[in-house]
């Protein structure tokens, strides 16, 4: 009876100690794909047809949300001169 706990707990251990092994090292070697993304998004909008038109789309939300960033500080620059001017 002993033996067969012991066996089982011998077996459990070591499928954890490979998961963690094998997440620790998948973890490590881990690489961002956001450099990728930006040229994925110009060759899928010269391509044309639906993918296209959406891959058009998406670049003209990122360039709107650019601007709309830019304004949202120089609306935050007005404010604070206009907090130094006192009113």
């Amino acid at each position: 009876m002993t033996k067969k706990k012991l066996s089982r707990g011998l077996m459990t251990a070591v499928i954890v100690g490979v998961f963690g092994l094998g997440y620790v090292c998948g973890s490590m070697t881990q690489r961002q794909a956001e450099a990728q993304i930006g040229g994925l998004l110009e060759k899928a909008g010269k391509a044309g047809g639906p993918v296209g038109s959406v891959a058009q789309f998406g670049s003209s939300l990122v360039e709107m949300q650019d601007h709309i960033t830019g304004l949202q500080k120089n609306l935050d620059t007005f404010k604070q001169v206009q907090a130094a001017l006192g009113k």
